[in-house]
């Protein structure tokens, strides 16, 4: 099945504008510095006028003394422009970017909730390092762009529409010749930058297939140090390196030639304006103080159009990032929740699975016509060999999964028409792949009721058998578990999911493999907690030691698309069947 994407709008100009007052505040601001900043120029001009017309300057003319008290006058309105500008320059650059922060923010928070909606498979299918890549680096690389990116733009139709305006009104005649390059400039830059945005799009998803490398990496570095495969890793690592190193030098090859062109088309206009205004000026048909201007305004007009380039550059980079963020909101989940509500106390906790049919993607079929049914209260157990689908069942209860065909019910509603919280929050789950917050140990226990009482997270504990090995840490609940819960054992990590499940209190439990990782004497211990917390609520044991489930109400061996054998664990041991030929292995008594 293919990913459903859907149209979705430009992330970073929706969120420009659901903040239009500080972008108008920040582009006012960035208005205004360079407003002041092209003032040297006109500044120089004056100072040539009265130097040459003295009390016929322009200022004389505005009725300002003689000369002497024109330039002091002079020099007081430079200093205020120059303390003006500076002020404006302070402004906008903390307007940006806090700005840019916030947008940020905003994106990479949308981004995040946006992916928690999607189904199991997706992750599945992805690695972790390229969604990471789109999450951290993607982000980040908009986060450049709005920090200086806009401003620049801004600032560069400013300075071409002040300049341009006062060149007509100085002299008319000579204007054109320092206009001539900018159409020329302007098609160049959009058109070449048009030609990089693809090769900038091959550097971001580079930058993906090597975050995922590295991301996978550092989470299996013991399984690479334990097969001595340090070296292969290497290679791998910098095969890809070197492919994302080659995809930039591209896009670096063409963007670096970027700024030389441009200085082509720019020395034909200052050229002309140079030459052509001063002979006028020698002519007498051009004032001193006018070319000076123009000269200063002319190189303040075109030079700053080189940094067309980098401004272009960063845009470039910034859509090829933007498009990998829509790409990724864009994706709809395909498990849609369903709008019954359940409220938890009101759960029976009755599970029926109607002629279930399922196969994971390019797979072959896991169950074909599957039929059961789970009573309320009752404990009941999946037991078979390794791909059967036992924990498929899991998936396709808590939807990670859809069936291909027919349909689960809880307390006889299809669990597609219920709300998908209130259907995973009547469930508690402990699966082998026990997840571990980078956190405490009490904050690992209390994660699905956060704000709980000590005492209920310590019961808790104590049903889990783990609450005497806290007690024996510095810190107790406090303790710190390190990223993964790297500090503890395997079977103290899956004690902590149990107490984690028994906290939350489902009036359905689900024991994917709870027992996986501990030993015959802990998991002993585990099963006597287990069976106080069962009761009264709907229990599903997955397992591959059946001492874990020869407890179990009820007994199904799957296989082959299907249930194979059924019933309690003695009766299935004297049936001399699968199951008694599992247990058998595993008690040691077959020969």
């Amino acid at each position: 099945m293919k990913d459903v994407v859907t149209n979705i709008k430009n992330p970073l100009l929706h969120h420009l504008f659901a903040s239009k007052t500080k972008v108008v505040i920040a582009s006012l601001c960035s208005l205004l510095n360079k407003l002041f900043d092209l003032a040297p120029p006109f500044l120089i001009g004056t100072a040539v006028d009265i130097a040459v017309r003295q009390n016929d300057s322009f200022l004389g003319a505005l009725g300002i003394g003689d000369a002497p008290t024109q330039y002091v006058v002079l020099g007081i309105a430079t200093f205020i422009i120059w303390v003006l500008e500076s002020v404006f320059e302070y402004l906008y650059k903390i307007t940006w970017q806090n700005l840019a922060q916030r947008i940020q923010h905003d994106i990479r928070k949308e981004a995040y909730e946006h992916i928690q909606t999607l189904e199991i498979a997706y992750f599945e299918d992805r690695q972790t390092g390229g969604i990471m890549s789109i999450l951290n680096n993607d982000i980040n690389q908009l986060e450049r762009f709005l920090n200086s990116g806009i401003s620049e733009m801004i600032q560069l139709v400013l300075t071409i529409v002040v300049i341009s305006t006062a060149f007509f009104m100085l002299s008319p005649q000579i204007a054109w010749m320092a206009m001539l390059p900018i159409p020329f400039l302007i098609i160049f830059s959009i058109k070449y930058q048009g030609f990089l945005k693809p090769k900038y799009q091959d550097v971001r998803e580079k930058v993906g297939l090597m975050n995922g490398i590295l991301s996978n990496n550092l989470t299996g570095i013991a399984t690479i140090k334990s097969y001595v495969a340090e070296t292969y890793e290497s290679k791998r690592v910098s095969f890809i390196s070197k492919e994302y190193v080659k995809a930039n030098e591209k896009a670096i090859l063409y963007s670096a030639g970027f700024v030389p062109l441009i200085r082509m088309f720019i020395v034909v206009g200052f050229t002309l304006m140079l030459v052509y205004g001063g002979l006028r000026t020698l002519s007498g048909n051009l004032e001193i103080a006018a070319y000076s201007a123009m000269v200063f305004l002319t190189q303040r007009l075109l030079w700053p159009l080189t940094g067309l380039g980098n401004t272009l550059d960063l845009f470039q980079r910034s859509m090829a990032s933007t498009k990998r963020i829509q790409s990724l909101l864009g994706r709809q989940s395909k498990t849609v929740s369903g709008k019954k509500r359940l409220a938890v106390k009101d759960v029976q906790g009755e599970i029926e699975f109607h002629h279930i049919s399922f196969s994971y993607e390019n797979r072959e079929t896991i169950f074909t016509d599957f039929n059961t049914i789970v009573h309320p209260g009752q404990s009941i157990a999946f037991v078979g060999t390794t791909g059967a689908g036992k924990s498929t069942i899991v998936k396709l209860l808590l939807r990670f999964y859809d069936p291909d065909k027919g349909k689960i019910t809880l307390d006889g509603i299809d669990t597609k028409d219920l709300d998908i919280n209130d259907l995973r929050t009547s469930i508690g789950l402990v699966n082998q792949d026990t997840f571990i917050i980078d956190g405490t140990i009490l904050e690992n226990i209390a994660y699905a009721r956060p704000d709980t009482e000590m005492e209920a997270v310590i019961e808790a504990a104590k049903i889990a058998e783990i609450h005497d090995f806290i007690l024996t840490l510095p810190d107790q609940y406090n303790t710190l578990v390190g990223e993964r819960g790297q500090k503890l054992s395997g079977g103290q990590k899956q004690r902590l999911a149990i107490a984690r499940a028994v906290l939350k209190n489902p009036p359905i439990l689900i024991l994917d493999e709870a027992t996986s990782s501990v030993d015959n004497e802990t998991e002993a211990a585990i099963q006597r907690s287990l069976e106080k917390i069962i009761k009264g609520r709907t229990t599903i044991i997955i397992a591959h030691r059946l001492s874990t489930v020869r407890n179990a109400d009820h007994i199904f061996i799957i296989g082959d698309g299907g249930i194979i054998e059924q019933g309690t664990h003695d009766n299935l041991v004297l049936k001399e069947g699968l199951y008694a030929n599992l247990w058998k292995v595993q008690t040691g008594k077959k020969d």
